[in-house]
């Protein structure tokens, strides 16, 4: 099993936790007023949030839900979408995929939370590009 390592993801702190069953789980903190990654779908993932503390503003096609602690909502595969935290709090909140697979985002595009200005860095332009050039790989097709 991969080791769990906290890493910065495009302004989000995420731990991926190891799983014995066919799904991929993190724990996430998106601090206040973070946009969330470009509109998105998975051809082979299902996705469900649930927001522990805090509240995230979901866009799922073409509509616009705020999410609050204690609810959840799922993202079927093929399904555009995004997320950000509009609010002056921080959001917790646990991510899974399902099947496994997109965890190897996580670890490759990722800070690590060790290093200094993780997560100023996890943003720069030089990281965007590379999430834009190599999303397609991990299943994650960018709409523009």
């Amino acid at each position: 099993m991969k080791q769990s390592t906290t890493k910065w993801v495009l302004g989000h702190k995420v731990t991926p936790y190891d799983t014995t069953g066919d799904y991929d789980i993190m724990l996430a903190e998106t601090p206040p007023k973070v946009q969330g990654p470009p509109p998105h779908f998975h051809n082979s993932f299902d996705e469900s949030f649930l927001i522990l503390e805090g509240e995230m503003e979901f866009f799922v096609n073409g509509s616009i839900k705020t999410v609050k602690a204690g609810e959840s909502i799922d993202v079927p595969k093929k399904t555009l979408h995004t997320f950000n935290n509009k609010s002056d709090k921080p959001c917790k909140w646990v991510n899974i995929h399902s099947p496994k697979g997109f965890r190897d985002f996580f670890e490759k595009m990722g800070v690590s939370e060790t290093e200094e200005n993780a997560q100023e860095r996890s943003v720069t332009p030089e990281i965007i590009q590379e999430v834009i050039k190599t999303a397609s790989d991990y299943d994650m097709l960018i709409e523009v």
